[in-house]
This record gives structure tokens, C-alpha cells and sequence, in this order.
């Protein structure tokens, strides 16, 4: 970690770490776990339509646009919503969606680490029926009809569906949801689970407390590269099985009658937005760290077509592999496997059992899924403590202790939020937390009432003045294609949002799970409930701005909380960019007035 001994600020050692250290936050589980199964949801090709129109409507100029604020302002959060304080509700908004990510995304690792741990047992047990988990009618026994196609063997004691070690292993061994029948009754605590998650925390905590910014840039040179590797590898294993080409055109032939369902664009807009980070505070918190004249633009720009191709391809990985247990078992591939959160779970240890020594490739897998769980929870973490810091910065910048014992009080409190997501029936809860606490509506509210912020509110002409400033001239802001940045965000991003907005509050469904149990009424209302805890942020933070601003009329109250309010490091980094200007100006100035003499 380096500080700059004027204004204090954290810095990254040099340019590159921090597109690593954004590479690791953004292109991490959200491309290889939640794309996958959101693409599986809702008719594979057809949600590749949406999801490309979002990215270029939405995820792209907001990224560029909060990167962009926190760099300029210096700040993240909250403290970087005082460009505009009538809008630093979307700042808190923030900081409440990533409270509720960073307690359920890290069951995510638990259950990774679950995995790994098993991993090294042979045979991989994910593979072998007759387990004490197993029900009757789990078979791994193939009979080929004389077309050449093949089924599963249904056990002579199974009155049910037929099923595989895969699909068990991940219901029955690592989550036991079979043992809770609904959201109402969650079972016993998974004492397994609980100890992986809190090793996980312990993990994070270190990272942050010791690592700090600078090694975390140096740590994602692994993290960002041994994925990709990973991925290429269960990308050419399978396209190369049987059916695995019909599981590709599963997943590259859309189905237009999907893109009718308002629930396939709402998928696909928070996708964009979970992916790219947006909304959670962690590009504004990334970007502060940045020395103030920084083009940061280049690299936000190679970041979103990076991130979009990761999911992309990761598609082929889990589609190719759903063709051939498809071709196994005789199951159309719409139907071979669950669309929620387990799907990875069950497709990528198909995948590397396959292989020749697949011990090791379980190892390795897994080990990569842990990886980028904790780059990209690191960086949620992180956000939200530079958020925090940034408002009292007296007690968590410059104390010793500060910092740590903030960390830990976010640690112990979204550890202790995420202990009923460690039940038999914590996936139902977990569920609630993915669909209402970090995406959904909550989302694309912060992303409409930002973009407006910044657009409207604030102005384009501003926002571009700004950016001038901190590119050092190295790219003309006004010319084309950066025009295009400001035209979206002003005049489409709002707008789309907007639509997706109310589009799914028309069409708000009870919540499912594995395409069978219907979560009761009072389940979604708590959900709702949590939504709003971010959403209330936005009105409540105007109101609070408009009571204690100066001015004794309406107008002149609302033109107050519009004034930008710069912090110390912006002003003193805009005083050395004129002074710089000055001393530039003077040698031309004394070299004219020596030709007059």
C-alpha cells in the first residue's frame, strides 16, 4: 500500500493493477456460475438478445460512468454522491445492496470449498451412487436403444423420477434440501457448511487487513489468468463428447417466444449489472484508489468486452456438457438439470470427472472457482469498507485500528445475516437473497436515478468538462465514439431501466425453486422488504439534503443540495492541474516579451 503523504489516499501501484483488480471483482463467479444458469433459465440463445442489448444500453456507459466519479471525486460511496448531494441516496442505496451481496455471496464459496475438500477423495464422490445420500433411484447404469441413443436405467426399487450421482451429491450431500420441505421449516444447521463459510471470511478479512491494495493488484495476475486456462480446458473436453453439439445450439438458437416474458429482460439486465459490478459501490471505490489524472477509460472499455466474453464462452462449457448428459439420458436438454444457483454444481463436476485423473482437474477446478469467489467478494468487501471509511475518515483512515475494526464488524455481521442460508434449507433463503437483495429491482433503481443524476441533474457538459481534466488530454471526450457514452447514459440508459423497472413490478410472480416448490406469500414479502431497505435510501437522503440545506425558498434549497460539494484530494489535485497550466504559459509569455525588446 502507498499513500500520498498530502492528501492520504490509497493508491495502486501502478496502472495495470487496477484493471486486474477489477478483472478480478468483475469477470469472477457472476461469468463461470450465475450466467450459466440464468442462460439455461430462460431458453439459452433467446437470453443472449437481452443480454447484449443491456450491456450497451446499460452495463457499459455505467461502468464507464461510476469508474469515471469515483477517480475524479476521489472517494467511493456515498462520499462520492457529494458531486451532486441531492442524489446521495444512491450512494447509501448502494452501500445497502452490497451489505446484503456480501452476506449471501460468499455461501458461494462455502459450498466451492465443500467441493474442493471432496475433491481429493477417490472415486470423486459426485460420481458413485450406493452413498448413504443417495435415494434409490440415483443410477449411473446406461442401456443404448438401437437408434443409438441412450437412457439412464431406472433401479427396480424406485417408484420416482430417475436421477444421477451429480444431481444427488449437490441436493442431498452438500445442501440436504431434501430434509427441508419448504422456506418454513429450514431444518438443521450444515455444521460443514458453517465452518467453510467462516474459514472463508477469515480468509477475506486477512486479505484485505494484510494484503491491502497494492498485492492485491499483483495477486490478481493469478486469479484473472489460471480461470481462463480453466475454462479453455472444459471448453474443448466438451465439444468433444457426444451431444454436445445439441446442447450448443441449445444454447446458440434463440427462441423469440422467450424474449415475450418480461422475466428473460429483467434476468438479463441484472446480469449485465451484477456482472459488470454496477450498483454495488465497487467501481466507484476501485477507481478512487487511482491517481487522479488517469485514463482510466481504455481500460474500463477492454474490462467490458473481457467480462462479456468470459460469459460468452462460458456458455459453451456448460451447454456442450449439457448436450452430452442429455445424449446420456435420454432428457431433453431444456429439461436435463435444476435452473437455479446449483447448476454449475452439477454440470462443471460432470465435466471434470470426465477427464483422465480427474482428481486433479476437481482440485484445480474447484480451486479456480474458490479463486475468483474471493477476488470478486474481496472487492465487495472492499467497496463497501472504502464507502464507510470515506464518511469518517478521521476514525478508519488515519487510525491503525481503525480500518481493521471496521472489517470485522462487516465480517461478523453478514456472517451472522448468512448463518440460516447454512441450513438444510438454506438454498430457499439464499434464493430470496439472489433474486431481491443484489439485483432485481433494487439495481435497476440505483442505475435509473444515477444515470439521471449524472446526465441530467449534474450535465453531460459537466461530466465531460470533468473527465477533460483527468485524461490529460490524451483522449478528446467530445469527439466520437465518447459521445456515444454520453448520449446513452443521458437519453437511453434512463429509459430502459425505467421500462425494466416497471415492466417487472406488473408482473411480479411468487418465487420458485427447482421449478416445483412455490415460495409462500410472506417469503416475497420479505423480500420486497429487503429490496426497499436500498431503495427507500434515494427519497430519504433527498429529503434529509433539502431540510438541512441553506435557503429560505424552495428554489433556492433545490439549487443548494445541486451544488457539488469537492473533497480535499479533488481540489488539490484541480490546483496542481492549474498550476501546471501556469507554469507551462510563462516560458512562451517571457520568450514573446524578449522578441519585442
Amino acid at each position: 500500500m502507498v499513500k500520498n503523504k498530502e492528501i492520504t489516499q490509497q493508491r495502486w501501484g501502478n496502472q495495470i493493477e487496477y484493471f486486474l483488480a477489477l478483472a478480478g471483482g468483475a469477470i469472477g463467479l457472476g461469468n463461470v456460475w450465475r450466467f450459466p444458469y440464468l442462460c439455461y433459465k430462460n431458453g439459452g440463445g433467446a437470453f443472449l438478445i437481452p443480454y447484449f442489448t443491456f450491456m450497451f444500453l446499460g452495463g457499459v456507459p455505467m461502468f464507464l460512468m461510476e469508474s469515471a466519479l469515483g477517480q475524479f471525486m476521489q472517494s467511493a460511496g456515498m462520499a462520492a454522491w457529494n458531486i451532486i448531494p441531492a442524489f446521495k441516496g444512491v450512494g447509501w442505496c448502494s452501500c445497502v445492496i452490497i451489505f446484503w451481496l456480501n452476506c449471501y455471496y460468499i455461501v458461494i464459496l462455502g459450498w466451492a470449498l465443500f467441493y474442493l475438500f471432496n475433491s481429493f477423495r477417490s472415486p470423486l464422490p459426485w460420481t458413485t451412487c450406493g452413498n448413504d445420500w443417495n435415494s434409490n433411484c440415483c443410477t449411473t447404469e446406461i442401456s443404448v436403444y438401437e437408434n443409438g441413443s441412450s437412457y439412464l436405467v431406472k433401479p427396480e426399487n424406485c417408484s420416482e423420477s430417475v436421477s444421477y450421482p451429480e444431481l444427488e451429491f449437490w441436493k442431498r450431500r452438500t445442501l440436504q434440501v431434501n430434509k427441508s420441505p419448504g422456506i418454513d421449516d429450514l431444518g438443521e444447521m450444515r455444521w460443514e457448511l458453517v465452518g467453510l463459510v467462516f474459514l472463508a471470511w477469515v480468509i477475506t478479512f486477512f486479505c484485505i487487513f494484510s494484503l491491502g491494495t497494492k498485492s492485491t493488484g499483483k495477486s490478481v495476475y493469478i486469479t484473472s489468468t489460471f480461470p481462463l486456462v480453466m475454462m479453455i480446458i472444459l471448453i474443448i473436453r466438451g465439444v468433444t463428447l457426444p451431444g454436445a453439439m445439441e446442447g450448443i445450439k441449445f444454447y446458440l438458437k434463440p427462441d423469440f417466444a422467450k424474449l415475450k416474458k418480461i422475466d428473460v429482460w429483467i434476468d438479463a439486465g441484472t446480469q449485465v449489472f451484477f456482472s459488470f459490478m454496477i450498483g454495488f459501490g465497487s467501481c466507484t471505490a476501485m477507481a478512487s484508489y487511482n491517481e487522479f489524472q488517469y485514463n482510466s477509460f481504455k481500460w474500463s472499455i477492454v474490462l467490458c468486452i473481457l467480462n462479456a466474453s468470459a460469459s460468452f464462452f462460458s456458455g459453451f462449457a456448460i451447454f456442450s456438457i449439457l448436450g452430452y448428459m442429455s445424449e446420456e439420458t435420454g432428457i431433453a436438454v431444456a429439461d436435463i438439470a435444476e435452473s437455479g444457483p446449483g447448476l454449475a454444481f452439477i454440470v462443471y463436476p460432470r465435466a471434470v470427472s470426465l477427464m483422465a485423473g480427474s482428481n486433479f482437474w476437481a482440485v484445480l477446478f474447484f480451486g479456480m472457482l474458490l479463486m475468483l469467489g474471493l477476488a470478486s467478494h474481496y472487492i465487495g468487501v472492499d467497496g463497501m469498507v472504502a464507502m464507510l471509511a470515506d464518511i469518517y475518515p478521521s476514525v478508519f483512515k488515519t487510525s491503525k485500528k481503525g480500518r481493521p475494526i471496521l472489517v470485522a464488524a462487516i465480517s461478523v455481521t453478514c456472517f451472522l445475516i448468512g448463518i440460516p442460508m447454512l441450513t438444510q434449507g438454506g438454498i430457499y433463503v439464499f434464493q430470496l437473497f439472489d433474486k431481491y437483495g443484489a439485483s432485481g429491482l433494487a439495481v435497476l433503481w440505483f442505475s435509473y436515478f444515477s444515470s439521471t443524476a449524472i446526465a441530467w441533474f449534474h450535465g453531460m457538459d459537466n461530466f465531460y468538462a470533468k473527465l477533460d481534466k483527468m485524461y490529460k488530454k490524451e483522449i478528446n471526450v467530445y469527439a466520437f465514439p465518447w459521445t456515444i457514452f454520453g448520449f446513452v447514459l443521458k437519453n437511453l440508459t434512463p429509459v430502459v431501466c425505467s421500462l425494466v423497472f416497471f415492466g417487472k413490478l406488473s408482473d411480479m410472480g411468487r418465487t420458485t425453486y427447482d421449478k416445483i416448490y412455490e415460495y409462500p406469500a410472506w417469503a416475497d414479502t420479505i423480500g420486497v422488504f429487503m429490496a426497499l431497505t436500498s431503495m427507500i435510501c434515494v427519497p430519504l437522503v433527498l429529503c434529509y439534503e433539502f431540510y438541512r440545506a441553506s435557503g429560505n425558498t424552495f428554489k433556492e434549497r433545490w439549487q443548494f443540495i445541486l451544488q457539488e460539494r469537492l473533497p480535499e484530494q479533488t481540489l488539490v489535485a484541480l490546483a496542481k492541474i492549474e498550476e501546471e497550466k501556469e507554469a507551462e504559459s510563462k516560458p512562451a509569455l517571457n520568450s514573446k516579451t524578449d522578441f519585442v525588446d
